[in-house]
C-alpha cells in the first residue's frame, strides 16, 4: 500500500511529520526501549539526546524501519506517517525508507562518481526527469555545488570528510524525502565541517523535517527546535524522560534527571 501524500492527514492541520505511540523495541528477549511517545513537528529539527545505551539511535531507526534489517529486532506500537502506521503489514518498508531518508554517523558515499552518488538512487526509484538538473539541485540543496561542479566525474571518496557528509545529505534529498534522519552526523567531522553541516541542517528545514541523534549538548542546543531526552532504567531499558522545546529544556528542565544530564553531572 502506498503511503498518503496529503500534508493534512497527519496531526492537526499537518503539524506533525511523524508520531510514535506506545513504541516498544526488542532485540531478542532484551527490551531496548519502552513505551516511547513522540510527536515530530513538521519542518523543525528534533534532537534525541541521552547517555550511551539509552536507545536513542534505536528510536531514530524506528522512523524508517531500519531496525527491520536486524534479524533479532522486533517493534511493537505505532509510528504514524501521514496518518498511516508504517508497521502495518500492507506498508512497504522500501517505500518508507524512500520517504524517510537517513544520514549516518560516518560519511558513506557510494564507490561511484559524485554525479552517480546523487543520480543512482533517483534512477532506481524510477525518476523520469532531467538527471543533470536533479544532481545540481540536490548538490545546491546540500551547499556543495560550488565546490564540486567542475569535478562531478571524480570519485565521492576524493572529497574531504565534511564534503562527503554533505554529499550523503545531497544523496538523501535527491529522492525527495519528507523526513531526514541523522545519526550523529558530525561525530567524525572537525569543528569547521561540523559548523557547516549545522548551518545546512537549519537551511534544510525550509523543505524538510529533521530528526538528529547527538551526544553533543552544545550541538543540540544550537540546532534543534525540540529535544527528547532518553535515559535508562535499572533493567537497561531506555525510556523517554522529557520532551519539549529545546530552549525551555536547556534553561528550565522539568526533571532533575534531565538537569543532571544537561549540566554534565552524569552521562
Amino acid at each position: 500500500m502506498a503511503l498518503n501524500n496529503s500534508t493534512n492527514s497527519n496531526g492537526a492541520n499537518g503539524k506533525y511529520a511523524a508520531e510514535a505511540h506506545g513504541l516498544n523495541i526488542y532485540y531478542g528477549a532484551f527490551q531496548a526501549v519502552r513505551d516511547i511517545r513522540l510527536q515530530i513537528e513538521r519542518q523543525k529539527i528534533t534532537a534525541l539526546i541521552g547517555p550511551s545505551g539509552c536507545g536513542k539511535s534505536t528510536v531514530l531507526r524506528a522512523f524508517n524501519r531500519m531496525n527491520d534489517l536486524i534479524p533479532v529486532a522486533r517493534t511493537e506500537g505505532n509510528v504514524l506517517f501521514h496518518g498511516k502506521n508504517i508497521y502495518d503489514p500492507d506498508v512497504d518498508a522500501v517505500e518508507v525508507r524512500r520517504r524517510v531518508g537517513m544520514v549516518f554517523q560516518k560519511p558513506n558515499p557510494f564507490p561511484k562518481s559524485i554525479y552517480e552518488n546523487i543520480a543512482w538512487g533517483a534512477k532506481i526509484n524510477g525518476y523520469k526527469g532531467n538527471l543533470d538538473d536533479l544532481v545540481e539541485e540536490s548538490l545546491r540543496g546540500a551547499a556543495l555545488w560550488d565546490e564540486v561542479k567542475d569535478k562531478l566525474k571524480e570519485s565521492g571518496y576524493s572529497l574531504s570528510g565534511g564534503q562527503q557528509q554533505r554529499l550523503c545529505i545531497a544523496r538523501a534529498i535527491a529522492i525527495k524525502p519528507d523526513i531526514i534522519l541523522m545519526d550523529e552526523p558530525c561525530s567524525a567531522l572537525d569543528p569547521i565541517a561540523t559548523l557547516r553541516v549545522e548551518e545546512l541542517m537549519k537551511e534544510l528545514t525550509e523543505h524538510y523535517t529533521i530528526i538528529i541523534v547527538t551526544h553533543n549538548m552544545q550541538q543540540a542546543a544550537r540546532v534543534s527546535d525540540y529535544t527528547a531526552f532518553f535515559t535508562v532504567k535499572d533493567d537497561r531499558t531506555g525510556y523517554l524522560e522529557e520532551f519539549g522545546v529545546t530552549k525551555e529544556m536547556f534553561t528550565r528542565p522539568k526533571s532533575q534527571v534531565t538537569e543532571d544530564y544537561i549540566t554534565g553531572r552524569f552521562g
